[in-house]
This record gives structure tokens, sequence and C-alpha cells, in this order.
């Protein structure tokens, strides 16, 4: 197994150590060239999608990349092309979203309870019945948030498996089953030792590397 992490390198150590936990070959990289190389496309967190990409002027985004915008979409039409699985996480999901038709809140009204404030915010969320989620979390859990902005209009082909307590979404699956995409931070709590109270990602983790 392969995985392509679509990110800076040097950037990306904690999706790389927890993809390490399951002996699996990665590479972070933007080039979609190399999306032939690899199995599965790993999307992680980091700045705000230019709010141009799902028809909206700037309206409190942060650290906006317009190439790194620009490179994400292009790998992630190359898998979904092929028809190879996606996890997509924090900004990851909100890519996925964007690219199937969604849009985003640029500043959530309850931003203060999800952003990072030299740590992640941690809170409760609940799980759809029958969804990825509830199999591994049953009907909920605590997350780990570090996000100031979140999914609206719902795209094409993807639903809402996941919300916190004040409405957020925190976790899309996409009809075909292999998309995933989670607001929180699971290769983060993956790295925790297993006594800590949030979520296990690393159940995230390894169903993404070894089964989705």
């Amino acid at each position: 197994m392969n995985i392509l992490i679509a990110g800076i390198p040097g950037q990306t150590e904690n999706y790389e150590k927890a993809l390490s936990l399951c002996h699996v070959s990665f590479e972070t990289s933007l080039c979609p060239a190399k999306s032939a190389s690899f199995d599965k496309l790993l999307l992680p967190g980091g700045g705000d999608i230019h709010p141009s990409w799902f028809g909206q002027t700037d309206q409190g985004s942060d650290a906006l990349d317009a190439e790194l915008d620009r490179m994400q979409f292009a790998l992630l039409h190359r898998f979904l092309r092929s028809g190879k699985p996606v996890l997509g996480i924090c900004r990851g999901m909100q890519i996925i979203n964007v690219y199937f038709g969604g849009t985003l809140i640029q500043n959530l009204p309850t931003a203060d309870r999800h952003r990072y404030k030299g740590r992640d915010q941690i809170h409760p969320a609940d799980n759809m019945p029958g969804s990825l989620l509830f199999q591994f979390y049953q009907g909920s859990c605590l997350i780990n948030s570090a996000h100031h902005q979140g999914c609206s209009t719902i795209g094409r082909a993807l639903a809402v498996t996941q919300t916190a307590r004040d409405g957020v979404i925190e976790a899309l699956e996409h009809e075909n089953g292999r998309i995933l995409g989670v607001q929180w931070h699971p290769e983060r709590t993956a790295l925790l030792s297993e006594t800590a109270p949030v979520a296990d990602g690393s159940l995230l983790i390894h169903y993404f590397a070894e089964h989705l």
C-alpha cells in the first residue's frame, strides 16, 4: 500500500507518524504527476481554501494559498477519476466538500469553541447510525478541533455522518464508500496514549490505510 499525503514536505509530520503506525509506504508531495504511483490520497489540514472556489468573496478566511488550493484540487480530481480512496482531514474534508459543489462558512458563529488556542479544543460529537464513525465510536465521542471554518451546503453524493452539539459538521462520507472526510484531527489522537479521553484516531487511520 502506497499513500500520498497531499501537503508540503516538512509540514505533515503528525500525518506521517500516524501512517507509520500502520506500516504502509507514504510520501508527502503536491505533484499531480505522481498520482498514478499511489493507491490512496490523504488530504491534510492547513489554512483556509480561497472562497472563490465556492463562489464567495473573502469574508474572514485566513492563510490563503492559491497554489496549494490548485494542487490539492488537481490531485483530488486525479484520484477520484481513478476510483482510488481518499481521506480528508480538517481542511482536507473542506476540499472534498467544495470539490463536489459544496460551500463553506468562512467564520463559524461558534468558532471560539473550535479554533486552535495553543491546543486543540475538545468537545463532544454525535455519530449518525449506520455510518463509519458510528461503527468506530458508537453514538457519541469526544473529538479535537482546530478550525474556524466549517461546511455549509453539502456537496453532491456526500452525507453528513457526524456533528458537534452546536451543529458544526464534523464528518462527511461519500455514497461510494471510498471517500471520507473528518473536520477533527485523528492523526493527532492516534499518537496519544490509549487512556486519553478523546476518540482514538488510530481506528480511522488504520481503516483508511488497510480497508478504505
